[in-house]
């Protein structure tokens, strides 16, 4: 194992560097020991590093919604322009909702609700349970709000408000389920975006090719768009570090390409359309289509497709670089590229089933057929990383069945691969490319899907405006009223296609949230059985002092999600296997709503008295975007704190003495036991428990705990895998509950 050759170094350097702390002690077996908080100094970023990150982003942020000029104007006159007004009222709100939604909204906006760096739903769920309890387990510890990141910096203002609807949240058991059930829509939702865009983006895509090669069918286009659509998932193995190095220059080239088509074709066709600035080409396209101008706003919502990754994704670069991709390459590309679309449709209504490519000067179509597959793929693989991601994120915080979860590079922790989810999504994203073959329907579920998430979260985000920031409520109110507004109104248009296409992300949606409610509901329910079935500090001890138990050599680590005292299944443990380890320690994974714990800041140790039993327990704290399978291996770094741990508890416990080498003399004498039993063997004991409906229980609770839940949990992998726990040297302690 390594642990007797470390052992000195490791001792004496821990002495050292305890000599001058001191620790304030609990004896509670509810309370675990404290840690100081790490203070962790931010540093500046330097205007190159900034620069760099800006154009890395290119890559793997803006690939969604800088393909969308692919297939926007298609999607809004699917039967053809009946007016050449109505070109100018579109581009009109074309260019109104790129600057109201991802320039503003998530660049200005919602950007500064990343918690600590990480963005996404559940980074603004993380930052609400913080300042509230609106968490449905019981686990909450008064030492998590010291770890570093856990903190938030209030203002001091305007409280009341933020106070009284604090202790509503906090007092009401709906409004917390409710916020958990509209995380995991908007988790599923952002799941299903990652199934439809490499679907549109794909055969968009490659659609072009019909310029080319008038001869070719739909089904040969959907053909080739499916073996592009095979390759890329089986890619995903090597991960993103491997397969997407070059991300961004390919989609640089993409943006220059068409802000450079587009101003060529504005100066063409029509240097007019710059009128389209004036919103009262809006309101006439509305006077005059009427119905139909509201329906219409399905395929114009696409122009935003991908804004929610400026904020899922910021945390793999910075807020400011975010910024400036957007300001400086994103949003005026886009411009241009759809303003040279509208000049070009003014002078060719014909055309506007294939705009993007008919668009495009015949000396460049090859270039541009070639640049467009390449994003097309990009967008794709940006997507389906971020669905991992969403996933891991969901499976750490006990919403997601248990997956294996793969890290494929060890210079980028959040680059994360899943073997079953990666081919339930080709399986998926291949049915609905046969299914339908053309994007006019797949833009109308992609619609729904994109629409949700933002509306989502803008209502997180007012949350947030009112409970943390503290905002104005005139602020408050005009974010309610113009963006919010603005979100509901395309929501209502693109549930008006529900039937054409528009229930596949909704279904799918459902389905995702069912499997997580079902996962959740019961991992919630046999979380709180253990709390109120635990063993009592008195009984364990009681149990560990009866002479008629053997204590074996070794270290014995016995793993639970029980925060709080010791499982039950340990009692059922003892009475049928009557011997204990020399060195026992009750280990529970826990996950924090925070995204990332320092390793300093991860291990939180408590001895059970009396001391000569050598029992502790032990808190591994990790944040929803931490790596939990370590390249150091867990047992040598616990061991590692575990003795960093007595070094620390004989100085508070003697810090009144002047006598320094009985201190050091009492530490060392435990940390030989330690590690006299780490070299007779660890053993890793996992408590698996079988969970079934009690007698008398109703239909439902039978349905979801017997046969829903139990179906998951044999189906996928085991918890010993998903930790990475040595097969040979683990033992499995089964016990059934009746929830």
């Amino acid at each position: 194992m390594g642990v007797e050759e470390d052992a000195v170094v490791v001792n004496m350097d821990t002495v050292e560097k305890t000599q001058s702390r001191k620790y304030k002690r609990n004896d509670s077996l509810e309370l675990e020991a404290r840690t100081p908080a790490h203070a962790r100094d931010p540093k500046g970023e330097s205007t190159a590093l900034m620069l760099q990150l800006a154009f890395q982003s290119l890559g793997i942020v803006y690939g969604d919604i800088g393909t969308s000029p692919l297939y926007v104007f298609s999607s809004v006159f699917p039967e053809g322009i009946k007016d050449n007004d109505d070109i100018l009222g579109v581009f009109s709100l074309i260019f109104y909702t790129l600057t109201l939604i991802p320039f503003l909204k998530y660049v200005f906006f919602v950007l500064r609700a990343t918690d600590n760096g990480d963005g996404g739903t559940f980074a603004l769920y993380s930052l609400v349970c913080r300042y509230a309890k609106v968490g449905l387990l019981p686990n909450k510890q008064i030492e998590d709000t010291e770890v570093s990141n856990y903190q938030l910096k209030l203002p001091n203002r305007r409280e009341m408000r933020a106070s009284k609807l604090k202790i509503m949240l906090e007092s009401s058991h709906f409004m917390k389920i409710f916020l958990l059930s509209a995380t995991l829509l908007g988790t599923s939702m952002v799941i299903g975006d990652g199934v439809l865009t490499p679907c549109i983006s794909v055969l968009s895509a490659v659609g072009g090719i019909k310029e080319a090669a008038s001869s070719i069918t739909e089904n040969q286009i959907v053909l080739i768009s499916v073996i592009i659509l095979i390759g890329l998932f089986m890619v995903q193995r090597f991960g993103t570090d491997k397969v997407g190095y070059s991300f961004a220059p390919i989609i640089c080239i993409w943006f220059a390409l068409i802000a450079c088509i587009g101003l060529y074709n504005f100066i063409k066709h029509d240097p007019l359309v710059i009128k389209a600035l004036n919103p009262k080409y809006i309101v006439d396209y509305f006077a005059r289509n009427k119905t139909d101008a509201w329906i219409s706003l399905g395929g114009i919502v696409l122009c935003t497709t991908g804004a929610e990754a400026l904020f899922a994704d910021v945390g793999h670069f910075s807020v400011r670089s975010i910024q400036i991709s957007m300001c400086c390459v994103t949003y005026p590309s886009l411009i241009l590229a759809y303003a040279g679309q509208a000049a070009f449709l003014r002078k060719n209504n014909d055309l506007v089933s294939a705009t993007f490519y008919k668009s495009i000067p015949a000396s460049m179509y090859w270039p541009m057929f070639v640049v467009a597959v390449l994003a097309a793929i990009i967008a794709s693989q940006a997507m389906i990383s971020g669905t991992f991601s969403i996933i891991q994120q969901s499976l750490s915080l006990g919403c997601f069945p248990r997956v294996q979860i793969v890290h494929t590079s060890e210079k980028y922790e959040g680059q994360v691969y899943i073997p079953e989810v990666n081919y339930i999504l080709m399986i998926a994203c291949i049915a609905i490319t046969v299914g339908f073959k053309n994007t006019t329907q797949i833009g109308n579920a992609y619609g729904i899907a994109v629409v949700f998430v933002m509306a989502l979260t803008s209502a997180f985000l007012i949350l947030i405006m009112v409970l943390i920031w503290n905002t104005h409520i005139v602020l408050v109110i005009a974010y309610a009223l113009i963006i919010g507004s603005v979100e509901l109104i395309y929501l209502s248009s693109v549930l008006y296609k529900f039937d054409q296409g528009g229930y596949l992300p909704l279904a799918f949606a459902f389905f995702l949230m069912f499997i997580m409610f079902v996962w959740n509901n019961v991992f919630r329910k046999k979380y709180c059985y253990e709390h109120d079935h635990k063993i009592s500090q008195e009984k364990l001890r009681e149990i560990a002092c009866d002479t008629s138990l053997s204590r074996l050599p070794g270290l014995g680590m016995f793993y639970s999600e029980l925060v709080q005292g010791i499982p039950p299944i340990f009692r059922h443990f003892v009475a049928n296997v009557p011997a204990l380890h020399s060195v026992l320690v009750f280990v529970c994974i826990k996950s924090l709503p925070i995204s990332k714990v320092a390793k300093e800041e991860r291990f939180l140790f408590r001895r059970v008295q009396p001391k000569e039993l050598n029992v502790f327990r032990c808190v591994v704290r990790y944040g929803y975007t931490d790596a939990r399978n370590e390249q150091e291996p867990f047992e040598k770094l616990m061991l590692d704190r575990l003795k960093e741990f007595i070094v620390n508890e004989n100085y508070c416990s003697r810090q009144d003495s002047d006598d320094e080498a009985k201190v050091q003399e009492a530490a060392q004498k435990e940390i030989d036991i330690i590690e006299q039993a780490a070299r007779a063997g660890v053993v890793h004991l996992m408590g698996e428990n079988e969970v079934v409906a009690r007698k008398g229980a109703g239909m439902w609770r039978r349905f979801l705990i017997d046969y829903s839940y139990n179906f998951l949990k044999k189906n996928l992998r085991e918890s010993e895998r998903i930790f990475d726990i040595p097969q040979q040297r683990m033992v499995k302690v089964g016990m059934t509950y009746e929830l």
